[in-house]
């Protein structure tokens, strides 16, 4: 029942809309018989099976003719062609006709209420029986009835997302179709009544712990059974319809018999007198006043006035008899939500959510072409326009940039669709369109090279050559070259009008190209655009038609491979003898944009998917079960033919990906070539290999193996052909547990593209699809068989010349070699070290960041292997790491207390690991001494001989280039062994190399200084004044060198534990040796410390150089005649620096 506003507008006068056409008043020749108000209440019996709710039985007792008639005429024609057809209609026929014209069909229920929709290849029929006639029994398209187009892999199974809007949601929750059923089966459908063409009810929404219950209004109206109008009193915004629409809808689908029917409404008050009239009038306007009386009264003004438009015409409108004659057919839906919905995805830019939401549009729109439903062309073009309104097109034209990938994407798919065609031949906007100059271009990398549609085989004679090229190509330029096409031919007629369809006893010359040996026909025409016409069949409807030209194109294929295989035999000797070859296929399959392989597959896959009720099992969580496919026997061709679709289906795909082929320029090209082999291979996996299917992957890898350079695991390949890894991965696999000498044979063969050979140009899409090879496979399938190991390493590392892969590859089979909860596999262990040493090898003379990584886990994979490995690396460390790498790091590590434990290593054993890595110490030493002096050491202390080699060759690399930091880092050392004689030789030869400036207060050396001092000190008044010249020497800086001469001042430490030495505990005098030499410097170095900083200080700093000159008078002060040194040397800062009257102010008044 309508509300406020509708209830005005039922009243208003014309123009009246399509759902409320003008009900002439009967004459009494064609007036109808007429039962009392009371018979017309309550439901009718006698449903038809197809309005069954889901699981009940059907009867098994015939329908009756009226009900076998009516359902017809429901179906087809619009009401008012019946009453104009018939002068006199029985009520019972009426009512007949009218409960009929509701839609019977769930699916197509759930079609306009959800994106989740996976009904399967039964759905076509489905919705045809429902809307036209069955796709099985339907006539062939007439001529440019359905143009060519690619297919839309993923996409064309509807449901590859949720819905949106108000009908969507992370979960199930959000699915309307589903909440409907929820709604439907608590019993919130109520106060349902049928009025004609009319249906309305009430929903309630249960109430939930933050809202309360909720009763909507709903109103339906319908026309030979499609939904033409919903109104709802949620408000709901949605492109589909909400679920109160689908609650009530399912009701009368499921609970015909509990609705309660009337006739339409004019029906009703024409059996009315003039009395019964007035109070049928005066009751509605009271009931709803104030709402209706404006309306009501301005009607009748105008009925009242002779002169009124209103009285001009026959009849008047009524709401609930069903559509005119002259009104189109077709469900509803609501054009402004699709504009809006598009334009808020196209704004939200490369958002993943959008760019999946606007695939699902796509997805739904294909849907429904395969539903014959006419709202697909609508729904498209909605979708056309926003696209193209789009301003960012204008933006990126102007700028000279390109467009994103993620919107690339989505205008591919719109080229894509198969309705393209027939938008153009309905509304002529394709053309307009293509001339925009900021129009997407097909392919920005393959812009004007891509064949035209129509280049195979001439379709007509009035061609001419430079109409079949264009000079720029559009995203609508395929669908425009369709009208070029034509179905006529007769040969393609056969092909997809019969079964039985075989090559004549007689065959005329021009005919024997037309059939294969079989007799099978085959389609001789440029593959894609023939894959493009199955695609073109399927999605329009014509499931069987597409299969019969389906079956005649891969006999056309099959014999395109036996012809390529006799080439290549007469050539192979040549080939073999050069190794690669200019030779291969002109066109990738994979990767196209028509997706010729993607229509195939999905032809024949739909023909033996097991149809079921999944539709109407949304899951709650989203989650899609994998299809179930059985055998079905191809009808087409000869009729002893054994074999299947599913059997044909997996044999073009292996064709197609198969197929060598050249790697297209640019990245977003080869990017697409990812994508759509990706999404092959996910369907390939769906498939159950049973013994036929086996079979058919045995004789087609035997063929791509003997395929030469049309076959991209052939014996020769081009040397920019796609490479082969991830499709031989999937081959490997499945072959494995049948055949795995063949299996082996494919990998290995595969196995011989070097993955630095592919073209730089490639970019991270395809480099990463790269590093799925199959080498982890091969690795791990054979644990235990050493011969196929060894060979499968040997084919790694001649063929993978990528460091950071043959790692992984290592890594991953350390971890497989190396179970938690098993024993190790001591062979792949083996082979992981190898790679591993090949690792080190490839990565020694070059820069990788995860070189230090590579080197831990290389040595953990040795000790895994045992002492053996060891002893190896640290034998042959020069041709595996770096002298840095090898002691820090590998000798480190293997003689650590943590690798005995691990090994349980005995003594013997022990020892030679500590003699490998004191050899390796003393040769890493004597070529980098300046990085591997200490690590030697450190390594040798617990051998003598071997510590005083690494001893002498510290000292002798000392003079040449240790570095200061160097020398002290080892010269502490030293001293932590208690050598404090050699720590002090080093630390006076670090000294040397030091210089450290008159402003470096703050230098990492001086901790260093200071301790050298202090060794020197403690080792007694030799050894200071050994060290203090060349303290002097170096250091220019006055704050050290005070803090050295207080330090020194003092008494000593102790004689570091020197035998024989002790301290006599005086203090040391600064007037003497080998102090005073230190002191004279620390002043000198304060005096022209301070004339550096008179010469460029400011007023800010003047407070902090008060401060410097207050610790230099705490040094003039330390010898007897220091105050007078001082002052002096106060006054002579005076009169040099008298200019700067402030600052000698502060002098004066800090010391006088």
């Amino acid at each position: 029942m309508a509300e406020g506003g509708e209830r005005e507008e039922l009243l208003s006068p014309p123009p009246v809309s399509p759902a409320k056409r003008l009900c002439s008043w009967p004459s009494p020749r064609a007036h109808h018989p007429r039962g009392s108000p009371g018979a017309a209440s309550g439901g009718v019996g006698g449903v038809g099976g197809s309005c069954l709710p889901p699981g009940a039985r059907p009867h098994l007792q015939p329908e009756s003719l009226l009900d076998c008639a009516a359902k017809t005429v429901a179906e087809k024609w619009a009401y008012e062609r019946v009453e104009d057809r018939f002068e006199r209609i029985p009520e019972p026929v009426q009512r007949r006709i009218v409960y009929w014209s509701f839609p019977r069909n769930e699916r197509e229920i759930c079609m306009y209420s959800s994106f989740q929709y996976r009904g399967g290849p039964s759905a076509g029929a489905a919705g045809s029986a429902a809307g036209a006639s069955p796709a099985e029994e339907g006539p062939p398209p007439p001529p440019g009835a359905a143009a060519p187009a690619g297919s839309a892999p993923g996409a064309a199974a509807a449901g590859a997302s949720p819905g949106l809007g108000a009908g969507a949601g992370a979960a199930g929750e959000g699915l309307p179709f589903r909440r409907g059923i929820r709604l439907l089966d608590s019993g919130s459908v109520e106060n349902v009544l049928q009025v004609g063409f009319h249906l309305s009810g009430t929903v309630t929404e249960p109430a939930t712990t933050s809202e309360p219950a909720m009763t909507y209004k709903v109103a339906i109206s319908f026309d030979r059974c499609k939904i033409t109008s919903v109104t709802c009193g949620c408000g709901n915004k949605d492109i589909f319809y909400c679920a109160h629409v689908v609650a009530l809808s399912l009701y009368r689908i499921r609970k015909p018999d509990k609705v309660k029917l009337r006739l339409p409404i004019s029906e009703t008050l024409f059996q009315m007198n003039r009395d019964q009239l007035q109070k049928f009038i005066q009751y509605l306007i009271t009931a709803h006043h104030t709402e209706v009386l404006p309306t009501a009264q301005k009607l009748a003004d105008e009925i009242l006035s002779s002169n009124s438009e209103i009285n001009q015409v026959n009849g008047a409108p009524d709401p609930t008899a069903g559509a005119s004659i002259d009104d189109e057919n077709c469900w509803h839906l609501d054009e402004e939500q699709v504009k809006e919905q598009v334009k808020l995805f196209l704004s939200q830019g490369g958002y993943y959510g959008s760019g999946k939401q606007l695939n699902s549009m796509f997805a739904k729109v294909r849907e429904m072409l395969r539903m014959r439903d006419s709202n697909g062309a609508r729904m498209l073009t909605l979708i056309t326009e926003q696209f193209m309104a789009d301003p960012r097109l204008t933006l990126w034209r102007q700028q000279g940039t390109s467009m994103t990938d993620k919107c690339r994407q989505l205008w591919d798919e719109l080229g894509k669709s198969p309705y393209l065609r027939e938008m153009l031949c309905q509304s002529n906007q394709l053309a307009p369109w293509q001339q925009l100059s900021y129009s997407p271009v097909q392919d920005l990398e393959h812009g004007n090279e891509l064949p035209n549609i129509t280049n195979a085989l001439p379709q007509s004679t009035n061609h001419s050559p430079d109409s079949l090229s264009r000079p720029r190509r559009t995203v609508f330029t395929r669908a425009i070259e369709g009208r070029e096409l034509h179905w006529q031919d007769s040969h393609l007629q056969r092909i997809i009008s019969s079964d039985i369809y075989i090559a004549p006893a007689c065959q005329q010359e021009s005919e024997r190209l037309l059939f294969n040996t079989q007799g099978q026909p085959l389609w001789l025409e440029h593959v894609p655009t023939a894959c493009a016409r199955v695609d073109a069949l399927r999605s329009h409807g014509y499931p069987k038609e597409a299969l019969r030209l389906t079956v005649a194109i891969i006999n056309t294929l099959r014999l395109q491979q036996q012809r390529q295989l006799e080439i290549y035999k007469h050539q192979k000797k040549e080939l073999l003898q050069r190794g690669t070859t200019t030779i291969t296929n002109l066109e990738g399959w994979v990767g196209h944009p028509l997706d010729p392989i993607g229509c195939l597959f999905l032809a024949l896959t739909e023909a033996c998917r097991l149809s079921d009720d999944s539709y109407l099992e949304v899951s709650d969580m989203n989650e899609s079960r994998p299809p179930v496919y059985q055998h079905v026997p191809v009808a087409a061709g000869c009729p002893n033919n054994s074999e299947s679709y599913l059997s044909l289906a997996l044999e073009v795909a292996l064709m197609g990906m198969g197929q060598q082929r050249v790697m297209p320029e640019g990245l977003y090209a080869q990017d697409k070539v990812c994508r759509n082999e990706e999404q092959l291979l996910s369907q390939l996996q769906e498939l159950q290999l049973d013994d036929e299917l086996v079979q058919t992957l045995q004789k087609q890898c035997i063929l791509l193996l003997e395929g030469g350079p049309f076959s991209g695991l052939g014996e020769v390949i081009h040397r920019e052909s796609v490479p082969m890894h991830t499709f031989a991965k999937y081959l490997f696999s499945a072959l494995l547990p049948h055949d795995p000498d063949l299996s082996y044979k494919l990998a290995l063969r595969a196995m011989r593209w070097p993955v630095q050979s592919v073209p730089v140009v490639i970019g991270g899409p395809f480099r990463e699809a790269l590093k799925k090879t199959l080498s982890l496979p091969l690795l791990s399938a054979p644990i235990g068989n050493t011969v196929r190991l060894r060979t499968i390493l040997e084919a790694i590392q001649k063929h993978i010349h990528s460091s950071s892969l043959i790692f992984k590859l290592a890594q991953d089979a350390f971890k497989i070699a190396t179970p938690t909860d098993s024993s190790t596999d001591s062979t792949l262990l083996n082979v992981a070290l190898e790679l591993g040493l090949q690792v080190m090898r490839m990565t020694l003379s070059t820069l990788n960041w995860r070189r230090r990584e590579m080197v831990r886990w290389l040595v953990t994979c040795a000790t895994e292997v045992g002492v053996r490995a060891l002893v190896s690396i640290l034998q042959s460390w020069y041709t595996l790491f770096t002298p840095t790498e090898a002691t820090s790091i590998v000798a480190a590590t293997a003689v650590s207390h943590t690798t005995i434990l691990r090994l349980s290593l005995d003594y013997p054993q022990r020892e030679e690991l500590a003699s490998c890595a004191r050899t390796l110490a003393l040769q890493c030493a004597m070529k980098d001494p300046q990085s591997c002096a200490l690590s030697a050491l450190t390594l040798c202390e617990k051998d003598h001989i071997a510590f005083e080699a690494a001893y002498q060759i510290a000292i002798d690399a000392a003079a040449g280039g240790m570095t200061h930091s160097q020398l002290f880092t080892i010269a502490r050392y030293m001293e932590l062994r208690g050598y404090p004689l050699r720590a002090f030789k080093l630390a006076s030869l670090a000294m040397s190399h030091l210089n450290l400036a008159y402003n470096q207060d703050t230098h990492p050396a001086i901790n260093d200084v200071l301790w050298a001092c202090a060794l020197s000190h403690s080792l007694g008044k030799n050894e200071l004044a050994a060290l203090i010249p060349l303290v002097v020497k170096s250091v220019h800086c006055a704050t050290v060198l005070s803090d050295i001469l207080r330090r020194c001042t003092v008494t000593a430490p102790g004689l570091a534990g020197i035998p024989g030495r002790r301290s006599s505990g005086k203090l040391m005098s600064t007037d003497k040796a080998p102090l005073r030499q230190l002191l004279d410097a620390t002043i000198n170095a304060y005096i022209n410390t301070t004339h550096s900083r008179l010469t460029h200080i400011s007023p800010r700093h003047y407070g902090e150089f008060i401060e410097f000159l207050s610790k230099a008078r705490e040094t003039f002060l330390l010898p007897q005649d220091g105050h007078l040194q001082f002052a002096q040397f106060i006054d002579n800062l005076k009169q040099i620096y008298k200019g700067k009257k402030k600052l000698m102010l502060l002098v004066r008044e800090r010391f006088g």
